[in-house]
C-alpha cells in the first residue's frame, strides 16, 4: 500500500527526481523534518487524552475508520485493483474518505500501488521491503525515488484511473479537500457539537488520528512484507500478519493478496475479521456495489498445495 507524498509536505513518495548518480538517493530533508514534527505532535496529543471528552475520542476513532475505508475499500481495492465496481454515490464517499486519509490523491496512490505489485521487492518497488523495515515503513518517503521506480512505472497504463470523473475531480481539488476532510471537519465537529476545545479536537481527531492511520498503512508495506506465514506462496515476501489485519481493517492477509490481487476481499473466503470486506458486502446489499471478483476455492486450494508453505 502507498503512503503520502504530500503528507507533511513530502514529495519523495511519488514525485520528485530519480536518485543521484551511482544509485544513491538524495535525502529530502523537508520530509524528514515535517514527519518528525507530525509524530512529535502525535506524542503530545497522547497527553491530552485524559482531559478530552469521551465523545471526542469516539469521534477520533470514527474518523480513523473513515480514513481507513478511503484507503482500503477505495484507493486500494476499488481503484488500484478494480476488484469490484462502485456506483457514483459510493465513489464520491470513498473519494472524500480518501482525502481524509491524506495519503496522496487516488490517482497517485493507485499508480504507486500498481507499480509496487508489478515490481514487488525490487528497486522499482517504491517501498522495497528488501531494503529493511525502516525504509519500507517510512524511510522511502525521506529520499528521492529510485530511478527504476520512475522508468519502469512509465511502462504501465493508468489511463483507466483518469477515466473516472470522481478521480479527476479529487485530483484537481486535492489540496482543498485534504484541508477540509483531514483537518477542518475532524476538528470542527467536537468543538461545535459538544463543546470540546479546539486545541484538544485538533490534536486528537486530526493530528493523532492522522499519524496513527499513516503508520497503520505503512505497516502493510513493512511488517506484512517481513513477518508472518506464507500459506499461498512461499516464494514471495508478503505474509499473513494478524496484527496488521487488526489495525488495517482487513489488509493484513498479505500473502493471499499478492497471490490473488484481483480478489475484492483481499483474503480467503471464510476468514472472519475483514471489516473492509464487510463494508463492501454491505454496499453490495444496498445496491451500490456490483461485480465483486473472487478467487475460486479450487484455485486457492491448488495454489496452497503447489506453492504454499504448508501453514494453512
Amino acid at each position: 500500500m502507498a503512503a503520502p507524498r504530500r503528507a507533511a509536505g513530502s514529495e519523495a513518495g511519488t514525485a520528485g527526481t530519480a536518485g543521484t548518480a551511482g544509485g544513491g538517493q538524495a535525502i529530502v530533508w523537508r520530509n524528514v523534518v515535517l514527519m518528525g514534527l507530525l509524530h512529535l505532535g502525535a506524542v503530545y496529543a497522547l497527553s491530552l487524552v485524559p482531559r478530552a471528552h469521551i465523545l471526542t475520542l469516539l469521534w477520533a476513532y470514527f474518523c480513523f475508520l473513515l480514513t481507513a475505508l478511503g484507503v482500503t475499500a477505495g484507493a486500494h481495492r476499488l481503484w488500484s485493483h478494480r476488484s469490484y465496481k462502485a456506483k457514483l454515490p459510493l465513489r464520491i464517499f470513498l473519494a472524500a474518505a480518501n482525502s481524509m486519509a491524506f495519503q496522496n490523491d487516488i490517482y497517485e496512490w493507485s499508480r504507486d500501488h500498481r507499480v509496487h505489485h508489478k515490481y514487488s521487492e525490487t528497486d522499482a518497488d517504491p517501498h522495497n521491503a528488501r531494503r529493511g523495515f525502516f525504509f519500507s515503513h517510512i524511510g522511502w518517503l525521506f529520499v528521492r525515488k529510485h530511478r527504476d521506480v520512475i522508468e519502469k512505472g512509465r511502462k504501465l497504463d493508468f489511463t483507466d484511473l483518469l477515466d473516472d470523473p470522481v478521480v479527476r475531480f479529487q485530483r484537481k481539488y486535492y489540496k482543498s479537500s485534504v484541508v477540509l476532510m483531514c483537518f477542518v471537519i475532524p476538528t470542527f465537529v467536537p468543538w461545535y457539537l459538544w463543546g470540546e476545545s479546539l486545541w484538544n479536537a485538533y490534536f486528537l481527531a486530526s493530528i493523532l488520528r492522522y499519524t496513527i492511520s499513516l503508520n497503520v498503512t505503512w505497516l502493510v508495506n513493512s511488517a506484512a512484507h517481513m513477518y508472518g506465514n506464507r500459506p499461498y506462496d512461499k516464494n514471495i515476501n508478503p505474509r499473513q500478519n494478524t496484527l496488521v489485519t487488526l489495525g488495517a481493517i482487513g489488509e493484513g492477509f498479505h500473502n493471499y493478496h499478492h497471490t490473488f490481487p484481483f480478489d475484492y476481499s483481499a483474503s480467503e473466503l471464510g476468514l472472519k475479521f475483514n471489516p473492509t470486506t464487510w463494508f463492501i458486502d454491505f454496499m453490495f446489499w444496498l445496491g451500490l456495489v456490483t461485480d465483486r471478483k473472487q478467487a475460486p476455492k479450487e484455485m486457492i486450494q491448488a495454489r496452497k498445495e503447489r506453492t504454499g508453505d504448508g501453514s494453512a
